[in-house]
């Protein structure tokens, strides 16, 4: 579910938000909540909820309670709502986590304010301990923190301070991501912002025996939980399962088929009240595209992929390079390989005695 909302857009962002359309809150759910009716009656349940952003956190608690009461979820559902840590407070945390909210989702990205003001985040490090307090009060099943590294003029030691201290509060899941620049962004047209590919190999390297220390197991490349706190919704996507996207810019995937709402909110209201189909647009993958497509993913986690998906002579390249490792037939991303995933997934390929094993193995 996105919520296209935002009080601000940070110099990096390239999603669908809008800093102008508070006014729009009531409609927006109230069309979301018609949607989701309609996905109802279809007999959808559901077996995980995201609700992200944008930044779901600006959303009035009593709002966000209401569309997940109304969801209709199978026993044990889990239920991830994104936040700000500028919007937390123990009200919003204790009325989310009533009305089903299993697993939050802080949007840290730092913990150091010279870092924070170079991506031009509006929260500070007082706010980060604020919203950390208030959830560590209400408490909720599971906490993931969002760390993003890579920003000028953050050191190793800020990284490392951020690590570090997302591991201190309890956190069951952080998801680090290294800064990217996307085309159209401030970021883009600062070229003195840009990142630098090694500092950001050193700190993704960091981070990793820092959060393997910490006893977080990394199950995709910018992914590490304690056991048993793995984000099941976000492995719905790695295994190409089925999801319903609802809000506006929101993608759905059922079995090769993906389609995609239209873009605004205000059409996603104006398309939902009048009757008509909320999507934009929509492609069908063919077989062999999803079976790529499923290598291609199953790389990225700890699953893996059969050895025989590489051609013998890369595959041997990769073993020596220190990018792969391959035990029982199953080739995995090293750390170093996981640096280097995009340009790995690019050498692979069906093979064609693989049959039912792709993407099932590990």
């Amino acid at each position: 579910m996105h919520i296209p909302f935002c009080a601000h857009r940070c110099d990096y962002c390239s999603f669908s938000i809008f800093t102008d359309r508070q006014y729009l809150h009531r409609a927006y759910l109230d069309a979301v909540l018609a949607d989701i009716g309609s996905a109802a009656e279809r007999g959808a349940v559901f077996g995980s909820v995201f609700i992200g952003g944008g930044t779901p956190s600006l959303i009035d608690c009593s709002l966000l309670a209401e569309v997940l009461r109304a969801l209709p979820m199978g026993d044990g559902a889990e239920v991830t709502v994104e936040s700000n840590p500028d919007d937390v407070t123990e009200a919003w945390v204790s009325a989310l986590r009533d009305a089903g909210m299993t697993r939050l989702s802080l949007g840290v990205q730092s913990t150091v304010d010279h870092v924070l003001s170079s991506l031009n985040r509006r929260h500070d490090r007082a706010n980060v301990a604020a919203a950390i307090a208030a959830v560590q009060r209400v408490g909720v099943p599971s906490l993931n923190v969002d760390l993003i590294y890579g920003a000028v003029g953050e050191s190793l030691d800020d990284w490392r301070q951020s690590v570090d201290e997302a591991i201190s509060w309890g956190t069951t899941h952080v998801s680090a991501y290294a800064l990217t620049v996307e085309g159209g962004t401030p970021l883009a047209s600062d070229t003195a912002r840009a990142p630098d590919d090694d500092d950001q190999a050193d700190k993704y390297e960091r981070a990793s025996e820092l959060l393997g220390a910490a006893g977080f197991a990394n199950y995709e490349v910018s992914n590490w939980a304690r056991p048993g706190f793995e984000c099941e919704h976000n492995w719905t996507y790695w295994r190409q399962g089925s999801y319903l996207g609802f809000g506006c810019a929101a993608h759905s995937h059922v079995d090769g088929h993906r389609w995609w709402n239209v873009r605004t909110p205000d059409r996603y209201i104006d398309k939902v009240n009048s009757g008509a189909s909320p999507v934009s647009a929509s492609e069908r993958l063919d077989s062999s595209a999803q079976a790529l497509e499923a290598l291609q993913l199953s790389l990225r986690t700890r699953q893996g992929v059969p050895a025989i998906s590489f051609a013998d002579g890369d595959l041997a390249d990769l073993v020596a390079g220190g990018l792969i490792d391959v035990r029982d037939s199953t080739a995995r991303l090293s750390v170093r390989g996981r640096l280097v995933a995009n340009a790995v997934t690019h050498l692979l390929r069906v093979p064609e005695s693989a049959g039912d094993s792709v993407g099932s193995s590990g």
